[in-house]
């Protein structure tokens, strides 16, 4: 009587985890979707990069650190991530700006300039580079207006500051946007009736629940900027040591034949972005924890 029992009692509960597994896993294809997910980026991200690190370490480590110490690669680096952060902060403010004009307010045309945003994304780098450097230019449309007062924005770091500016202008717009439009109006009704100013309001209520959208989408568009060369080799100038970016001493190396040279600035750049995002990343998991707490 208790084999009978114990052999009954036996199917039921692989039927009963059988069920559990399938209620875990809900959608079917689980296995076949997650092999070609590996697959994919497996052929896309981690093989280029993996090819990359390998032609690196050929060089050997003295030889790694000999190619990204050259006095013409650190000028470039330093310039690059000079003119990025800087573009950085400038986005922050603008952006910020933009996103909560679009949200906060109904005009007509908003539909338009919504869709202007989204403009960098969609235009090829070198016909931003191009067009900039034509208005830019000392007899540019609005450069002649610069030049008559001795300041030089084409071929110049400023330059570069301003096409890292339009490039990478959508990704805190778009990081923002949606926080604005999930943050209730009443918030800010509270706070002015207990007595707090515009720039109170901002600084207590709106920038707290901003901040964690506001550090990703700034984050993203550093890591994209450090990178950026279509829309910066036309109005760069690439001058060496003076406005010459990281990227085009890549593509300098390149054609003198230099793949282990270039394999080294390359994969700098590539862990500065990842020491970038890792360091946002882990600041917004802790910041989503604090708040989380409170």
């Amino acid at each position: 009587m208790t084999q009978q029992t114990t052999s009954t009692a036996t199917p039921v509960r692989q039927r009963s985890w059988l069920i559990k597994l399938r209620q875990r896993n809900v959608l079917p294809g689980f296995g076949l979707s997650m092999g070609i997910t590996v697959l994919s980026l497996s052929l896309l991200v981690i093989l280029p990069f993996a090819m990359m690190a390998y032609t690196t370490t050929q060089m050997g480590w003295t030889g790694f650190i000999e190619a990204i110490s050259q006095a013409q690669v650190k000028a470039a680096i330093i310039l690059s991530l000079k003119m990025s952060f800087y573009a950085m902060l400038t986005n922050m403010v603008f952006g910020t700006l933009v996103a909560w004009v679009l949200v906060r307010y109904d005009f007509f045309g908003k539909s338009i300039i919504n869709a202007l945003v989204d403009l960098p994304f969609a235009l090829p780098t070198a016909v931003t580079g191009i067009s900039l450097a034509t208005l830019y230019a000392p007899n540019g449309l609005i450069g002649q207006f610069f030049d008559k007062m001795g300041i030089q924005v084409a071929f110049t770091p400023i330059g570069i500051w301003l096409a890292l500016v339009v490039v990478s202008f959508p990704f805190i717009v778009r990081a923002v946007q949606p926080v604005l439009e999930e943050l209730s109006v009443e918030y800010e009704e509270a706070a002015a009736v207990l007595g707090a100013n515009r720039l109170t309001t901002f600084r207590t209520v709106i920038l707290p629940e901003l901040f964690p959208a506001l550090l990703m989408g700034a984050g993203m568009m550093f890591a994209r900027a450090t990178g950026e060369y279509g829309s910066v080799i036309f109005i760069a100038g690439n001058i060496p040591m003076q406005s010459e970016i990281l990227p085009l001493i890549i593509i300098s190396k390149l054609e003198q034949f230099d793949i282990q040279g270039a394999s080294a600035v390359a994969l700098f750049m590539l862990m500065i972005s990842f020491v970038i995002l890792l360091s946002i990343n882990l600041l917004q998991w802790r910041l989503s924890r604090r708040v989380g707490a409170k």
